[in-house]
Parts: C-alpha cells; structure tokens; sequence
C-alpha cells in the first residue's frame, strides 16, 4: 500500500471520538517515533516526519486550541508540506538545552546552521534544503531552536538509502557544531518506507 502524503479533511477525527482514542494514538505514536529519530551531537535531535507523525500533530492542535473548522486549513496548510513526498526525508531538528542562558548563547553561535544539514549515504552527501518560506536564523545570528529541513534524493541514492548496511551518518557542517550520527538500522529501516 502507498503511503499517503497528504492530510485531507476528510482524515481528521472529530474531536469528540479524537478525544476517546488520543492516549492510545499518543502512545503509539511515542513507540514508533523511537525508530523516526536520531540524536546529533549533544543538543540536537532529528525527528524525521510522515504522514502518521503530521496527522498526529494536526489532531492535536485542534484538539488543544479547538478552533473548530476556521483552523483546520491552516493546520493542514501548516503541516502538510512537512510530509514526505516520495523522493525525500523531511526532518524536524531540534536543539534541546533546558538552562535558558546556555540555549541562548549557544543559539547565537548557530546562525545559519540549517544550511550546512546533510546526510551522507556510503560517502556521498545530499545537502539539506531549509523551509524556503521561513527564516530559521534571525538577522542578527540567532538560530532558531526548531528547524525544518528536507532532503531530496535521487533514485540511486533512494536505492542505496535501503541496501541493509549501508553506512548513513547525519550532521551538520556548521563551525561552531559540526557533529555528526551514524544512523541505526532500526532508523534506517523505518525511513526507507518513507521512499516510493
């Protein structure tokens, strides 16, 4: 079966039957993000997204602000572009610090750091694209703690995406945080469903 790669009205719960199953859809969707997500470096976390992972969070935007129907289209509009399309990974990365002084000195010395993102398959690397319509570094250096990034593939290097064992490590090639994760298997597995 393919995969879906767009929420449509017609997905949605009602927020009364949402509401009876929204433990158990969050509990599943906590467990299957355990294979969607990869720690780089001390502070950054990638969260790769899907269908699954954006119906989720439109449900529950409306359910926590309940706006009704005037909030669905710019929910939908919100988080559809973050669903994969076949041809790509779509990341959500973020810098996780809990001490308010050290996020914001850190997050001073990372602007410009959706730029450098890449994943790199069996030594070639596929540079990341940032969100196009939004500036995730604000004028005067300062990173935003939430990125979005995605990655376009070509059909080879879809193919060598899914090769068990092919070597995949995720970084970033920004001066001041250029780490870098080899991605597990079980990571590895799950994202190449993601792929036409």
């Amino acid at each position: 079966m393919a995969m879906k790669r767009e929420i449509t009205r017609d997905d949605l719960m009602p927020l009364a039957e949402y509401a009876m199953v929204r433990a158990a859809r969050r509990a599943a969707a906590v467990a299957r993000k355990r294979n969607r997500r990869l720690e780089v470096g001390p502070v950054a976390t990638f969260h790769f997204e899907d269908y699954d992972s954006m119906w989720l969070q439109v449900q529950e935007m409306l359910y926590i602000e309940k706006g009704g129907e005037a909030q669905i289209a710019d929910e939908l509009d919100a988080y559809n572009p973050l669903i994969p399309n076949g041809r790509e990974l779509v990341a959500t990365i973020l810098f996780e610090i809990d001490d308010p002084v050290r996020r914001k000195a850190l997050l001073a010395r990372l602007g410009g750091i959706e730029e450098t993102a890449f994943i790199r398959i069996e030594g070639e690397t596929i540079k990341g694209l940032p969100e196009a319509d939004i500036d995730r570094t604000s004028a005067d250096g300062k990173a935003s703690a939430v990125q979005f990034i995605r990655f376009p593939f070509t059909p080879t290097q879809i193919s060598r995406f899914r090769q068990p064992g092919a070597q995949i490590i995720v970084g970033f090639a920004h001066q001041a945080y250029g780490h870098m994760a080899v991605m597990p298997e079980t990571v590895q597995a799950a994202l190449a469903d993601d792929f036409d």
